[in-house]
């Protein structure tokens, strides 16, 4: 799993979270097959998402890219099954009638709707000690046009994918261990399809430390920027610099602290490479010339005034999107 900063994105108050994600992922996917990265016949690259997005949604977004969408879903959802095909409509009910497009109901909370499983497998884990999944084949979501669907054009599609609930019996901070439902957009699963993708999910969350390195390390958030445009530059400059850190892996030492374990090779983190970065700096090539000697400025005289503000920006409100095609025309001018 990859987990190098690659893109950032500011959004808008205006902006889809969805739609501005989906092209994010889009412009470094494309970027991966120009760097020849990915080739045809590889196996699709795997996009995992938190219950933020909508794997769905995501997914249908994504439709046209080697790409696989797999993300978790709240425990209170209610997707659908496979929708009979005609030959077992017709036979069930030998007076006719329009076959539907959806299945039976399959609700998270009840599990006298679920059936039996497409694909069932038991792993012993160190740290969650046996996790348990359950796998069903081709379960999707029945869209409405409401909410992001709204402005569909024809009729709204079936996104079908496979729904894995996993279980375990501990968890590493002591907390009850909850059910987890995720959704991959592949269908026709084995048990070692099911194992890898719940297993990568698992992943996810080192981005979590991630997140906290470059805030807290790397001081993304320290800085009082006062334009957008300086707080774009800084972030970049952050993605850089963690690049770097990755980068310099092989050549840094393990500076560890008394209470880490020694690190193999090619692994340590950006963290504990930033450590030994000072011993590593005078024998990097450096682009940018030497600095010139300067000093300050004069500076405003003691005891006046600023008389010449700083422009302050508007950081904006997210615009409230129409819930249902009444709200929206109502909403209309």
């Amino acid at each position: 799993m990859h987990r190098s900063r690659r893109s950032a994105v500011r959004l808008g108050p205006a902006d889809d979270v969805a739609e501005a994600t989906a092209a994010q992922v889009r412009r470094v996917v494309t970027d991966l097959i120009e760097m020849g990265r990915w080739h045809a016949g590889d196996r699709d690259i795997l996009v995992v998402f938190d219950a933020g997005y909508d794997a769905p949604r995501m997914a249908h977004l994504l439709a046209g890219l080697p790409v696989e969408v797999l993300g978790r879903m709240r425990a209170d959802r209610v997707i659908r099954r496979p929708a009979p095909s005609r030959k077992e409509y017709y036979l069930a009910h030998p007076r006719g009638g329009h076959p539907p497009r959806h299945g039976k109901e399959f609700r998270f909370a009840r599990p006298d709707t679920w059936g039996e499983p497409d694909a069932a497998t038991a792993q012993v884990t160190d740290r969650y000690g046996t996790a348990r999944a359950m796998a069903w084949d081709r379960i999707h979501p029945r869209l409405t046009t409401r909410s992001a669907w709204i402005d569909h054009t024809g009729e709204l599609p079936v996104i079908e994918g496979t729904l894995i609930r996993l279980e375990v019996d501990r968890l590493p901070g002591g907390q009850d261990p909850l059910p987890l439902w995720l959704w991959s957009s592949k269908t026709g699963m084995r048990t070692v399809d099911v194992d890898y993708r719940w297993q990568a999910f698992l992943r996810r969350f080192d981005l979590e430390h991630t997140f906290r390195m470059i805030k807290q390390t790397l001081g993304w958030t320290r800085p009082k920027l006062r334009s957008p445009r300086a707080g774009d530059h800084w972030t970049w400059l952050i993605i850089a610099a963690h690049t770097q850190l990755r980068l310099l892996r092989q050549a840094a030492a393990d500076l560890r602290r008394p209470w880490e374990k020694p690190a193999g090779p090619r692994r340590l983190t950006p963290a504990r490479v930033r450590r030994g970065f000072r011993n590593l700096r005078p024998h990097l090539a450096c682009p940018a010339r030497a600095p010139k000697p300067s000093k300050p400025g004069p500076g405003r005289p003691l005891g006046s005034k600023n008389r010449r503000p700083a422009t302050r920006y508007d950081v904006g409100k997210t615009m409230k999107r129409p819930e249902s095609i009444t709200e929206r025309n109502l909403l209309r001018p």
